[in-house]
């Protein structure tokens, strides 16, 4: 039976997991078994710099924590060695995960959490394919300049066909 120093210091771990699948908007769980310690460090800094958590979990604590969160279906995922990415955003972790899956043959997408729902790898894959968040904002933005900037160039035609259709008359009745 473990002691109450090693039961309070997994309480302990399992809700520091908790709280940041909670604060998480994506979650990707990792298989990075045989990355070489280069590769450890390239994908960590490319992940920190967007502010992306990334850490190696025991799955048994992993899974009590999303459990505790309302999270269920998360067991196929959490099998074997894990590391969790836990995302302020739903695109960043996938984007940068599935760049690195491609560069390196050691790291797997196992699956993640979405929304408080229990994904795929494909679904993982499919948020890294989305543009930024900034990007649809452009997009959105665009859009909904476009009818604008249209009314305003048939605005400015009219006007400009009106100021022709008066210096016409001035120079008719001269």
């Amino acid at each position: 039976m473990p002691s109450e120093k090693i039961l309070k210091n997994k309480q302990q771990v399992v809700a520091e997991i908790a709280e940041e699948m909670k604060n998480a908007t994506t979650v990707v769980f990792v298989d990075a078994r045989g990355l070489t310690v280069e590769e450890d460090t390239e994908l960590r800094v490319a992940l920190r710099k967007n502010d992306v958590k990334y850490k190696v979990r025991k799955n048994t604590l992993a899974l009590r924590a999303a459990e505790s969160l309302g999270y269920t279906g998360l067991e196929e995922y959490l099998k074997g060695p894990t590391t969790i990415a836990c995302a302020p955003n739903y695109t960043d972790a996938a984007k940068i995960l599935s760049k690195y899956e491609k560069k390196f043959n050691n790291l797997t997408i196992k699956g993640g959490i979405l929304e408080g729902n229990a994904v795929d790898p494909k679904v993982v894959k499919q948020l890294a394919d989305l543009p930024s968040r900034e990007m649809l904002l452009a997009r959105l933005m665009g859009a909904l300049n476009s009818p604008v900037t249209k009314l305003a160039i048939a605005i400015k035609a009219i006007a400009d066909k009106d100021n022709d259709g008066g210096n016409n008359d001035a120079t008719e009745s001269a």
